[in-house]
């Protein structure tokens, strides 16, 4: 029976359906505005911006009530659409409001230059892309979820292509959505594997299904594959670091920050409230292809010279980090190991969280380089930070967050997974007993990989001097970008700085998957997840040590030591007669990762004549899971095709003889 829409109270639920009916609106009447450019950018982006903050209060309000649902009159026949809000949902959809509002508030100002017309079909997909999203997350059935899933898969694609006039934009978004497409069908075959012949696709109604383990093992294996793909998971990854250089700048940051944890989301839902059973190898397979995942992106990062690849390929680190998490709750779950579980998949929340902010922090600060200086190679850039230093600033704490430094949000997450590597008792298999270390040395070495990346990012971009004379005309980004990014700089601090209530607003998401909480064994200002005779940490007071340690080094210096010294010109090693050639650039800074892990790559090196007087280098690190897995089935693809067209004579009488042997086979093989 369909539940009615009552006017008041309105259900959560209710209200996260009436934004995404707000954002479908605006985009449609973005078109209507396209020969008011000014409106698009100073009205229906804004308000867009307005409807993302709604659904993070609406998310933060399903964490503290129970989970409410609704019956849609929208669908097909006797398939209406379900929507159900829950603390899962909620939580991923305050990841999605909190992110978006500040990625939204940015592309406010980023876009405002743009010609109405493709500004307005940018809006368009920009808000169907949001509503899409949400959808996804509210969805209790497949039906609703296979649509909402394609709708953020097209909006997008489109998004990807907005500059679909150069040919490699065009191939990165065919490439995106080829992918994309691959991961549907097999999200497809996972509900119908789920639904186990019962003819009912919803999610209540699968909730209850008794699967055997293989069937349940062939469900979460196809559902393992099609999040995977969306995600970027290794070797489903290729798509990632085309589509994201590809995308403007905002929608970089929202396909890396926000739509890639969708996958995360429904990769939680099915294996862990939709299968009746979990298996304890699905979680060793799964942090296996996570670490993996996580080393192979982060070594990549480190040998890109493009902005934007770099932080692509740090995406993939991330889900990489995301997998491993959700493998050792899976390991841990099945193993019996309730509160350890538990403070695994508290890690993988946060941490989700904190990708959403640090890394759309620093694509949208990207942008702002790219904006001002239209350069994305960074062996044309440096020095900036004379030129933009509200961009470099807020793109330090970004990219020092990512880095996992204390006390930003970054270090909380891989602090609490570190924990349950190194705290992880005797388990059931041997075999893990001996695979946890490895594991979790494999993630202190992604770890420091990331920090050596961020290092390469932010110092060859905004220190040292311009690389390019045209690099002095760079203008700092406009009042929308800089609240935009305050507001992401923001959350990097205030999630760094307050854990212990962010742990305990992450409770009800646990509680849900897991049946046991994260205990925190301290007060509001220390966190110590298993006990504080084992590990504690205090952001707060970690934070005001080093606040009071540089202001009085800086009291000092300025009043006291340079008060009582002569100065004189010291030796200054000939920094007069330096340039910018002598810096360190991106490829030299790339180059020690390169030769450790030429075996993970396929590198092309042009050098010059050393006699040269105008000398040109280059050198590429290309993927070879590329040429590994997917050259071989674009040939196997081009020769089935010819094969194919081979039937296609053109002629009449051969269409006429392929319709009566068609007939005749249909005759004689088709019994009633």
């Amino acid at each position: 029976m369909m539940e009615t829409f009552s006017l008041l109270p309105l259900e959560p639920v209710q209200w996260a359906w009436g934004v995404v009916l707000f954002w479908l609106a605006l985009g449609f009447a973005a078109l209507l505005l396209q020969r008011v450019p000014q409106l698009l950018s100073r009205l229906v982006f804004p308000l867009g911006a307005l409807g993302a903050l709604f659904i993070a209060g609406v998310g933060v309000a399903g964490l503290l009530l129970p989970a409410s649902t609704i019956v849609l009159p929208i669908g097909l026949p006797d398939l209406p659409f379900h929507l159900r809000l829950d603390a899962l949902s909620a939580f991923f959809m305050v990841l999605l409001g909190g992110a978006a509002f500040g990625i939204t508030v940015y592309a406010s100002g980023y876009f405002k230059s743009m010609a109405g017309g493709p500004l307005a079909l940018l809006a368009l997909w920009y808000h169907l892309f949001l509503g899409g999203m949400v959808t996804v997350l509210l969805a209790n059935d497949a039906y609703a979820f296979m649509v909402a899933w394609e709708v953020m898969a097209l909006s997008s694609y489109f998004l990807v292509t907005t500059d679909h006039k150069v040919p490699e934009i065009r191939r990165a978004g065919f490439l995106y959505l080829l992918i994309a497409h691959v991961g549907a069908i097999s999200l497809l075959l996972t509900f119908g594997v789920l639904q186990g012949g019962q003819g009912d696709y919803t999610f209540d109604t699968m909730r209850l299904a008794e699967m055997t383990p293989f069937w349940a093992s062939v469900a979460y294996l196809l559902a393992l594959f099609g999040f995977g793909a969306k995600a970027g998971m290794v070797p489903l990854h290729v798509w990632l670091p085309e589509a994201h250089p590809a995308a403007p700048s905002p929608v970089s940051a929202l396909m890396s920050g926000v739509m890639l944890k969708t996958a995360i989301y429904g990769l939680l839902r099915v294996t862990f409230d939709l299968l009746n059973i979990q298996i304890g190898w699905w979680g060793t397979l799964a942090l296996a292809l996570g670490l993996i995942t996580a080393l192979y992106g982060v070594i990549f990062a480190a040998v890109q010279s493009d902005m934007k690849r770099l932080l692509a390929w740090s995406s993939i680190e991330n889900i990489g980090i995301l997998l491993a998490a959700f493998g050792l709750t899976l390991i841990f779950y099945t193993d019996g190991k309730g509160a350890l579980a538990a403070l695994t998949l508290t890690a993988l929340l946060y941490h989700a969280l904190n990708h959403a902010f640090f890394k759309g922090l620093l694509f949208v600060g990207t942008g702002s380089v790219l904006h001002a200086t239209g350069v994305r190679h960074m062996g044309h850039l440096g020095g900036l930070m004379r030129f933009m230093p509200w961009t470099a600033w807020l793109t330090l704490i970004g990219a020092l967050a990512i880095a996992g430094l204390p006390p930003l949000n970054g270090f909380v997450s891989e602090w609490l997974l570190l924990q349950a590597f190194l705290q992880t008792p005797g388990l059931t298999q041997p075999y893990l007993n001996m695979v946890i270390p490895v594991a979790a040395a494999t993630l202190a070495l992604a770890a420091a990989l990331a920090a050596y990346v961020m290092v390469k990012f932010f110092g060859v971009v905004f220190l040292g001097q311009p690389r390019d004379p045209a690099l002095h005309e760079a203008h700092e980004a406009g009042w929308p970008e800089r609240l935009g990014m305050l507001w992401l700089a923001a959350g990097c601090v205030l999630l760094g700085l307050f854990p212990a209530q962010v742990i305990g607003w992450l409770a009800p998401v646990v509680s849900l998957l897991t049946d046991q909480t994260l205990v925190n064994d301290g007060n509001w200002l220390m966190l110590a997840p298993i006990s504080a005779e084992r590990a504690s940490y205090a952001p707060l007071i970690f934070f005001a040590v080093v606040a009071a340690v540089l202001l009085l080094t800086f009291v000092w210096v300025r009043r006291v030591y340079h008060g009582r010294v002569r100065r004189s010109d010291p030796w200054d090693c000939g920094y007069p007669e330096q340039d910018a050639r002598m810096q360190d650039s991106a490829e030299g800074f790339g180059q020690p990762i390169r030769q450790i892990f030429e075996v993970f790559m396929k590198v092309e090196r042009e050098t010059p004549d050393p006699f040269s007087r105008s000398p040109h280098y280059h050198g590429a690190s290309l993927d070879k899971a590329w040429f590994i897995f997917y050259v071989p089935i674009a040939r196997v693809t081009n020769w089935l095709s010819e094969q194919a067209g081979r039937l296609q004579h053109g002629r009449i009488q051969w269409y006429l003889i392929y319709s009566f042997a068609t007939l005749i086979f249909l005759l004689v093989f088709t019994t009633r």
